[in-house]
């Protein structure tokens, strides 16, 4: 697989020119970059169905592409009925190929396929340039056979980057396709 991912050359031929021209940077080494994407589920009722549990991780397996971590709670939480060692949520971490192919599925396919969308929030971010969406579905990928799902499930969606400042990674996702909600600033 010698490709380079689509969103991987829109990058380096569009994204960088206009970061530096907007920004002002004096080496390309300044330009804020995508460095992982964090794909997480909660798994609130995996104690008492270990089903669930397996059913999650092939969710996320065929959505990413990798096998998913299993987190396991660190501590016993009483008030959640949660004792130590019980798995608590899986996650899986997209760098390089799997980052680009993935963000370009997620823009371009999954995002459209949400019910009653009107646009991504602008203030998601964590000034540190970070950006994280949650998602109230797993349909809304392709991937998934409706027929298949067992549960609908939710998952949280985490974008991080090199960026210092908020606005320069809303001007590098924004340059990437994210399409945020238009606000009228007042």
């Amino acid at each position: 697989m010698n490709d380079i991912p689509t969103l991987q050359k829109l990058y380096k031929k569009e994204v960088i020119p206009h970061l530096i021209k907007t920004f002002g940077y004096k080496n390309v080494m300044q330009v804020p970059k995508l460095t992982k994407i964090t794909l997480s589920i909660g798994l609130g009722k995996a104690r008492e169905d270990k089903s669930q549990l397996e059913h999650a991780v092939i969710d996320l397996t065929t959505i990413a592409g990798q096998k998913p971590v299993i987190t396991y709670a660190k501590k016993a939480i009483n008030t959640f009925k949660i004792r130590k060692g019980d798995p608590v949520g899986i996650m899986v971490t997209l760098r390089d190929v799997n980052m680009y192919e993935f963000l370009n599925r997620f823009i371009n396919i999954a995002l459209p396929r949400v019910r009653d969308f009107n646009g991504l929030s602008d203030k998601a971010f964590d000034g540190q340039g970070n950006y994280s969406v949650g998602i109230t579905e797993q349909t809304i990928f392709p991937e998934i056979d409706y027929d298949k799902v067992d549960v609908i499930r939710g998952m949280n969606v985490t974008f991080t980057t090199t960026s210092k400042t908020d606005q320069e990674a809303y001007e590098l996702f924004k340059e990437f396709g994210f399409p945020f909600v238009r606000r009228e600033e007042k």
